[in-house]
């Protein structure tokens, strides 16, 4: 009996309509709404393989992934061990891969990794168990591989293998350039896959530059395997994977000539998909408003054009007749589009008092609103909407900024040690006493490799976020006590991993909200965050709101959600743009360069290199130039949010 997700791409496609809808696409995939959803799937199909080989009395061999992907299938799995007896007794693991060189207690390591998430909990045979050894000397490794290789094929072969992508394309730590024939060995990593797990070491001076790896032909000789893709960042790589050429450039290419692979993504990894991206070059469409838009800003980019230019001919050659004959002309479509994103466009992001607001993003009364700006880090509020929040104080709303978290983990030790250093020379030791700075000199000048800081280091490091705070809001002309701290519990482990959102965060959420009562709500929709902070406090602001939606006060509550310094809203998405004047762009980025600990040696930057308040103007500027091209107002830059029906 084969799973829901067990399907060859030969039978998935039998059908026309599918056929048609997935023309492009060269691997199985199947698209999930979330990975919580898909990971308990892709758990099921591992736990049926593992009973029936145990009804056969065969042992089960998986081979195993480690990094975020897979962190929910394990957790499903380990639940399943423990509420449905679930036995691990005949299952061999085989990891693809451990940093090189790498100690095993290395809470870095792969093998703490997945004795944290998963062998620690359940009953597999110590001696069943099988990761690369980070530990072997050079003069050791070929031989070593060898043997792993061996070890293998003597256990049968792999009878799953549970597989990530890596923005460069790599399954395992098969770099581009990995052949198709190659074993298990060392390699040298990526310079992107080293960006990517910077955040994890605190800096990509400190990620190992080599790797020992499955290879490609130990991965393809699988049976069955299974590529999991979550999250708009690898939403690129999926579509080059799934639609492109094999080539050696991208090796998870190469799982396209597998007979029994299945890509399992949600809906923002496969979002580049052709029939996600572009569905009217596929086939017939029901066309939404959304997708009305949609296609219409994507047709006035190719062809280079403003909305109102655009003709009947420019709609037919680019799979849209079907669209143009609905609606009559180009003409009509047009101007609706057209009037569409106009309505968009305000200047005043509270309402615009005693003025018609049919067509306004927002209402107009009560004209003076109550409004809460979620900041998940520190500095958020400003990068990401730092114009906006200026206009609303100065069109006189009751603003309020909440940061969710303390930040401290993004303060680098030097940073700390240059304020303790300070601290401890003014005060001359009459030091205060949650904090002696002398013991915090010592611990950071002693700190030892991955080492988690004491927590006197932490609250050091938190203040200086929070006093940076103060500094920029007070600039943006917010008075101090509206300005919150709520240090979630969840974030406060002193490391990058951080603990599941808990009721305790959810409840702290909850009584800013109920003590505010808003109007508006803006909060951080951008979840390419590379550690997940903006997930997590999305999501306690997501569970608040809903336990508060029968108080009566809600009902005239807003959600807006902006996005922070990874991506923008693309244009059909957008439901406010709030166009921002040159003084306003320069009064922005002084308001986000008060947070000095995070400029010029930014520790969580994920793939982009440049500083925040640099992407935050760039992006900003962007949205503006492309608003110009479709043919609207032409302004020097635009912050942009999206309306959430909570």
């Amino acid at each position: 009996m084969k799973s829901a997700l067990e399907i060859k791409p030969d039978i998935s496609y039998k059908s026309a309509g599918k056929f048609e809808e997935t023309r492009f696409e060269k691997i199985h995939n199947e698209i999930f709404k979330s990975s919580a959803e898909a990971s308990i799937i892709v758990a099921q199909e591992i736990a049926q393989l593992i009973r029936s080989k145990q009804e056969k009395n065969k042992s089960c061999v998986l081979g195993l992934a480690t990094g975020s992907s897979p962190i929910k299938v394990y957790e499903e799995l380990v639940r399943m061990h423990r509420e449905e007896g679930l036995s691990f007794s005949n299952v061999i693991t085989f990891n693809l891969d451990e940093y090189y060189p790498m100690n095993k207690e290395n809470n870095q390591s792969y093998h703490y990794f997945m004795h944290q998430h998963l062998f620690n909990h359940i009953d597999i045979k110590p001696e069943n168990v099988n990761i690369p050894d980070g530990t072997v000397s050079i003069d050791e490794l070929n031989q070593y591989c060898i043997d792993y290789e061996m070890n293998i094929k003597q256990a049968g072969g792999l009878d799953f293998q549970l597989l990530g992508i890596g923005r460069t394309g790599h399954v395992g730590f098969n770099e581009p350039g990995s052949h198709i024939n190659s074993g298990t060995r060392i390699i040298t990593l990526d310079h992107i896959t080293r960006v990517d797990a910077s955040s994890d070491f605190n800096g990509i001076d400190n990620v190992p530059k080599r790797a020992i790896t499955m290879g490609v032909s130990t991965i393809m000789r699988s049976k069955r395997i299974v590529l999991m893709a979550w999250g708009q960042n690898k939403a690129d790589i999926i579509k080059r994977t799934v639609q492109g050429d094999i080539s050696s450039e991208v090796p998870a290419t190469f799982l396209q000539n597998h007979p029994n692979a299945t890509f399992v993504l949600d809906q923002s990894a496969a979002s580049e998909l052709t029939r996600f991206k572009t569905p009217w070059l596929v086939g017939e469409c029901i066309w939404t408003q959304e997708l009305k838009s949609k296609a219409i800003v994507w047709l006035c980019q190719k062809t280079n054009q403003s909305i109102l230019k655009l003709t009947d001919r420019d709609y037919n050659n680019n799979g849209m007749s079907d669209l143009l004959a609905q609606e009559g002309s180009a003409y009509d479509l047009n101007i609706n589009m057209f009037n569409v994103l106009q309505h968009t466009i305000t200047g005043w992001p509270g309402g615009k008092p005693n003025t018609d607001d049919s067509h306004r993003p927002e209402r107009a009364n009560p004209a003076k609103k109550r409004v809460i700006l979620f900041s998940p880090h520190p500095d958020d509020d400003v990068i990401s909407m730092g114009g906006t929040f200026s206009k609303l104080i100065k069109q006189g709303h009751d603003v309020h900024v909440v940061y969710q978290t303390s930040g401290n983990i993004a303060v680098t030790d030097d940073e700390a040690l240059k304020f303790a250093e300070v601290c401890n020379d003014f005060t001359g030791g009459n030091l205060p006493k949650d904090i002696n700075f002398k013991s915090v000199i010592e611990f950071l000048n002693n700190k030892s490799e991955n080492q988690i800081d004491s927590l006197e280091v932490r609250k050091l490091k938190g203040l200086i976020r929070r006093r940076e705070s103060y500094a920029a809001t007070r600039y943006i002309g917010l008075k101090d006590e509206n300005t919150h701290f709520l240090d979630l519990p969840f974030y406060e482990t002193g490391q990058v991993k951080k603990n599941p959102l808990g009721p305790e965060d959810i409840a702290i959420v909850k009584n800013i909200i109920a003590k505010i009562k808003p109007h508006q709500v803006f909060a951080a929709g951008d979840l390419a965050d590379p550690h997940g902070t903006h997930e997590v406090c999305l999501n306690a602001i997501f569970a608040a709101m809903k336990q508060l939606k029968p108080e009566k006060y809600m009902d005239d509550c807003w959600l807006w959600l902006y996005r922070g310094a990874w991506h923008e809203w693309d244009i059909h998405e957008i439901d406010m743009a709030v166009p921002l004047s040159p003084s306003e762009v320069l009064l922005k980025r002084h308001a986000i360069l008060y947070h000095q600990s995070q400029k010029d040696r930014v520790m969580f930057q994920g793939n982009d290199s440049r500083e925040f308040w640099v992407r935050a103007e760039d992006r900003n500027k962007n949205t503006a130039i492309l608003y110009d091209k479709l043919g609207l107002a032409e302004y020097e830059a635009i912050e942009a949010f999206k309306r959430f029906d909570y």
